[in-house]
């Protein structure tokens, strides 16, 4: 059995055209091929995954009523420290966020998660 260091792992590139996908299946489809778990060598223990850029994440389709009710909250600790913000304001303002928490939130907690996340960009709509 051989094994393979880290700099001899091969990262792909891979681009994705968000425009109509929805949103939680599309983050699940991103996070599988930044954690590598599509390749042979899949080990839980290693970050062999690849690079994935979006585009266009502002055309994302929310099912339901979703854009009016879903909220992200997070809470301090101390009284008074619970902070909402809507799914409607934080994809009006920035609608690569959107998808970056959903990837965030399906990928493993633990230390790999950070250097796993970094390999996901936006390319902006504008542009």
């Amino acid at each position: 059995m051989t094994s393979q260091s880290n700099n001899q792992t091969v990262r792909a590139h891979h681009q994705f055209d968000a425009a109509g996908r929805v949103p939680g299946r599309f983050a699940a489809e991103i996070a599988i091929l930044l954690m590598g778990k599509h390749k042979v060598s899949y080990r839980p223990n290693a970050d062999e995954g690849d690079y994935v850029e979006v585009i266009n994440a502002g055309q994302l389709e929310f099912s339901g009523k979703k854009l009016e009710q879903k909220v992200y909250q997070s809470f301090s600790g101390f009284p008074g420290g619970l902070k909402t913000l809507g799914l409607k304001k934080l994809f009006k303002d920035n609608p690569d966020e959107v998808l970056r928490r959903a990837v965030y939130r399906m990928l493993p907690k633990n230390k790999l998660r950070s250097e796993m996340i970094k390999r996901l960009t936006f390319k902006s709509d504008h542009e």
